[in-house]
C-alpha cells in the first residue's frame, strides 16, 4: 500500500472534478486524489463534438480548473491510470500499474465506454468520440474534409455530422432506428432535424446499418449498408452510445443495472463508496413512473456530485434538480427540460416550418417535459414548472395557443404523494 486518501475519486471527467472542487469548496480537509484514465486535467466534454472540433475553443479554454487550481487545493491527480480491481472489505484499489491504494469513501465516476461496432477495433479510419484526444484527432483530420460516415443518429452523431459539414465535408449519417433522435425525442423533433441536416447537404439513412467495410492500402475507402447502398469514405464516426464503466465495481460486490446501483444519496450497495454521473443508475422522480434510470448529461453529473458531497459532509441532501439536455446543431439549438419517455401525449407549440416551436410531453395530463427548438422562453417555463416539487396538471386545449405561456396552461398543481 503506497497511500490512503480520505476520499478517492475514480474518473477524471466533469463528475470527478466537479465533486473534488465541492468537497474542497465545501470545507473538507481531509486528503483528496482522483484516478483519471486520461492524461493531464479535467475539461469540458460537450464542446468537444462543437466549438472544439471546428477550431473556435482550445484546449486551454475547456479546461475546467487551472493545473494552479488543483494544486493549490490539494487534490492529487493520479492520470494515465485507472482502477482494475475494488476490495470494499479492504478499502482498496488495485491501478493498472500494480499500484495500489487505500480509500476511507470512494466516489466511483467513471463514466462511459463508446460502443464499437464489431470487427472495427482495429480498421483504419474508424473512429469514436470522447475524449479530448479523439476530438483532437478528428479535428486534425477535418482540416481536409474527407468524405465521412458517421453512423448513430443521436446528438453526438447529428452535431459531429453539422461540424463536418461546416468544414466542406461530404457527410452521410447511418442510423439503425426508423427516424434520427428516436431514442430520446418524437417524430415532429427527428424530423425538423432531418430536414435541417439534408438542408446543410447531409445525405441520411435511416432503417440501415453497417455491412461491411472496405480498405484498401490501410484506408478505409467505402462502407455498404445492410440497405445495399455503398457509401465512399475514408472516415468513419461512430456514434452508438456508451457503455457504462461499472465492470469493475461490479467484480467487487456492488448491484449493477445499466450502470452501478445508487439511492437518493448516490450511494452504491458497498459501504462508503458513491457512484455519480453517467455511470449512475438512480430512481428519477421526473419519470412518467418513478423508476430507475441512467442519464448522460453535464447537469445529471452536477447534480450527483452535489448530491454525494453533501452525504459525505454529513449535510441535507439537495433535491434532485429537473433534468435537462441541450444540443447546437448549425445555428439551432434544442434544449430538453425533464424526461420525456413514457409519454402518452405530445402537443406542437408553434409552427416547426418555422424553426421556432417546442413540443409539450404529458402523462395523462401531467407535465412531463418539453423540447424546444430556438424557444428558450418554453424550456424555460417548462424547467421552472417541473421544479416546484407540485405535480403540474396542465390544460391541453391551452397549449396549443403559442401566444400563451406555459405557466398560463396549467389547469392544477398537486403536492407530489
Amino acid at each position: 500500500m503506497t497511500d490512503t486518501y480520505d476520499v478517492l475519486i475514480v474518473g477524471g471527467g466533469h463528475a470527478g472534478a466537479q465533486a473534488a472542487s465541492l468537497l474542497r469548496e465545501r470545507g473538507f480537509e481531509g486528503s483528496l486524489a482522483i484516478v483519471s484514465a486520461e492524461s493531464g486535467y479535467p475539461y469540458e466534454r460537450p464542446p468537444l463534438s462543437k466549438a472544439f472540433l471546428v477550431g473556435e475553443r482550445t484546449g486551454d479554454d475547456i479546461a475546467l480548473r487551472s493545473p494552479r487550481y488543483w494544486r493549490d487545493h490539494e487534490v492529487s491527480l493520479l492520470d494515465s491510470r485507472s482502477v482494475t480491481r475494488v476490495d470494499s472489505i479492504g478499502r482498496s484499489v488495485t491501478l493498472d500499474d500494480g499500484c495500489r491504494l487505500g480509500y476511507r469513501t470512494m466516489i466511483w465516476a467513471t463514466g462511459g465506454t463508446p460502443r464499437l461496432l464489431p470487427g472495427t477495433e482495429s480498421t483504419p479510419g474508424v473512429h469514436t468520440f470522447r475524449t479530448l484526444d479523439d476530438a483532437v484527432a478528428l479535428r486534425d483530420i477535418m482540416r481536409s474534409a474527407p468524405p465521412t460516415v458517421i453512423v448513430g443518429g443521436g446528438f453526438i452523431g447529428l452535431e459531429a455530422a453539422a461540424s463536418f459539414r461546416r468544414a466542406g465535408a461530404d457527410v452521410t449519417v447511418v442510423e439503425a432506428q426508423p427516424r434520427l433522435l428516436a431514442r430520446v425525442t418524437s417524430e415532429p423533433v427527428s424530423t425538423y432535424f432531418s430536414n435541417l441536416h439534408r438542408c446543410e447537404g447531409v445525405e441520411l439513412h435511416v432503417a440501415t446499418s453497417v455491412e461491411k467495410i472496405t480498405s484498401e492500402d490501410g484506408r478505409l475507402r467505402s462502407v455498404t449498408l445492410t440497405s445495399g447502398h455503398v457509401v465512399s469514405a475514408s472516415v468513419m464516426l461512430v456514434g452508438i452510445g456508451l457503455i457504462p464503466n461499472s465492470d469493475v465495481l461490479e467484480r467487487a460486490g456492488a448491484r449493477v443495472s445499466n450502470g452501478v446501483d445508487v439511492d437518493e444519496r448516490c450511494r452504491t450497495s458497498l459501504p462508503d463508496v458513491y457512484a455519480i454521473g453517467d455511470v449512475a443508475n438512480f430512481v428519477s422522480p421526473y419519470s412518467a413512473v418513478p423508476s430507475r434510470v441512467r442519464l448522460e448529461s453535464v447537469p445529471n453529473t452536477s447534480a450527483h456530485a452535489r448530491i454525494a458531497v453533501a452525504d459525505i459532509m454529513n449535510s441535507p441532501a439537495p433535491a434532485q434538480p429537473v433534468p435537462w439536455f441541450w444540443s447546437h446543431q448549425y445555428e439551432t439549438k434544442l434544449q430538453t427540460a425533464g424526461l420525456i419517455h413514457g409519454y402518452d401525449g405530445r402537443i406542437v407549440r408553434g409552427d416547426v416550418d418555422s424553426g421556432k416551436f417546442s413540443v409539450v410531453y404529458l402523462h395523462g395530463n401531467r407535465l412531463l417535459g418539453v423540447d424546444a427548438v430556438n424557444h428558450t422562453g418554453d424550456f424555460l417555463g417548462a424547467k421552472t414548472l417541473l421544479g416546484t416539487g407540485a405535480e403540474i396538471r396542465m390544460d391541453p386545449e391551452r397549449i396549443s395557443n403559442e401566444r400563451l405561456k406555459l405557466a398560463e396552461c396549467v389547469a392544477a398543481a398537486q403536492p407530489v404523494p
